[in-house]
């Protein structure tokens, strides 16, 4: 039953331009078979979602011929999408950043760092907006009406990004572990001064909640589309379509600010407050660059995931070198690899526990690594210094630890020393 004043239909222009691709993607969709057109020759809106699924599809290496293989052996259906979801995915406006910001009188940078600091890729100016961002514009222009500082609307939003991420990935989790994993094994294919701050509030309130759920729907989408694509994955196997992968050990890294506690005690929370900004952006900025996740902040410091353990240590040599030149006390790094336990969107078991217990033994602008790193990122040609066992608190025999350097000029496997 359609609702009034909803559009149910959409051309096949309209469908491309929502799912940011061309009428020519459309056109080849449905020769696959993969979109099928209703009785008028128009497309049901759920097809947005489609189409932003073989996208998502197509980035992880999965070409939509593979997925109209599937369709056709019956191993996959994505009759889902044509439902209507509480909160569809996003389509694309037809304007860019850079507009948009200067239709609403804001600061391109502060846009593009928003985005950053909620957890999503940093965007380009001339990126075409979804229309779900393009909301926001007017929102952000709002909070900054009341006065707030742009480096508080900053360091608000890596709060919220941050937790409802972790809030997204753990319904993702538990959506497979309590519900597919069940279906799949019986057989199922966030006075004046009251008076003005009772006013702000009033004005904040909407805003806040429209913020919240805009960041947790975008999070949601993420993690919906990677279970997808695992399920997917499978069904090629299933197929003969694709290898089946050896899952490799990813690594943790965690780095901490010497003389942290010290220094805040000296300046007092103001202090603190800014040092915690400046190690956010220098966080987000090198290591989603290079596929790490911070996971938890921790006062004086930070915990990562990595799936790649050579992109660990170039990220933790990066952030090292960056952390004196951000204003920040120097870092120090431990890394370690080996499997994890991934609970409620955090990460349990020995490999994180050593990787902390290694980063309490780096000094200042050191990254120290275990043996296990070492192995794994022998083909990076990073240098590492043999530095001999180590006894780490809470772990039973002793560990080898290995200083990491900056990779050689010259090609081939790093060398010991």
């Amino acid at each position: 039953m359609s609702t009034p004043g909803i559009r149910t239909s959409l051309t096949e222009a309209e469908l491309a331009e929502r799912g940011g691709t061309t009428p020519e993607e459309v056109r080849r969709l449905v020769d696959l078979g993969i979109i099928v057109p209703d009785s008028t020759g128009g497309f049901p809106v759920g097809d947005v979602q489609r189409l932003r699924l073989v996208e998502a599809c197509a980035t992880a290496g999965i070409p939509p011929e593979n997925i109209a293989k599937l369709i056709e052996a019956g191993l996959l259906s994505l009759a889902f999408t044509a439902f209507e979801w509480a909160v569809p995915w996003s389509g694309f406006s037809a304007k860019t950043y850079r507009r948009l910001a200067a239709e609403n009188g804001l600061p391109l940078d502060l846009v593009l760092r928003l985005h950053e600091a909620i957890g999503f890729s940093r965007p380009e100016p001339e990126d075409v907006v979804r229309e779900d961002d393009a909301r926001m514009f007017p929102s952000l222009l709002a909070v900054l009406g009341t006065g707030v500082d742009e480096q508080v609307v900053l360091r608000a939003t890596r709060v919220y990004g941050e937790n409802l991420r972790r809030i997204a990935q753990a319904e993702a989790q538990y959506f497979h572990e309590q519900i597919e994993m069940p279906l799949m094994s019986a057989g199922a294919t966030e006075g004046q001064l009251r008076e003005l701050t009772a006013q702000i509030s009033e004005r904040l309130q909407p805003v806040a909640e429209q913020l919240i759920l805009w960041i947790y729907h975008r999070h949601q989408e993420h993690y919906v589309v990677q279970d997808l694509v695992e399920h997917i994955e499978n069904a090629m196997e299933q197929a003969g379509l694709a290898p089946k992968r050896e899952t490799a050990p990813a690594a943790m890294v965690f780095l901490d600010l010497a003389g942290y506690t010290r220094l805040t005690e000296e300046q007092g929370d103001q202090a603190a407050a800014e040092l915690a900004g400046r190690l956010a952006e220098l966080v987000h900025l090198e290591s989603r660059r290079l596929g790490g996740l911070p996971v938890k902040w921790l006062g004086d410091g930070v915990m990562f995931h990595f799936p790649d353990p050579g992109n660990a240590v170039r990220c933790s040599l990066r952030m090292v070198d960056a952390a004196p030149a951000a204003g920040l006390p120097p870092a120090h790094v431990g890394v370690n690899a080996g499997p994890v336990v991934v609970r409620e969107g955090d990460y349990f078991g020995r490999t994180v526990n050593i990787a902390a217990r290694i980063a309490g033994q780096a000094g200042p602008g050191e990254v120290l690594v275990s043996e296990t790193v070492v192995e794994l990122a022998a083909s990076d040609g990073f240098t590492f210094t043999e530095l001999g066992p180590a006894t780490l608190k809470g772990v039973s025999a002793p560990v080898t630890l290995f200083r990491a350097g900056r990779p050689v000029k010259a090609t081939g496997p790093p060398y010991f020393r």
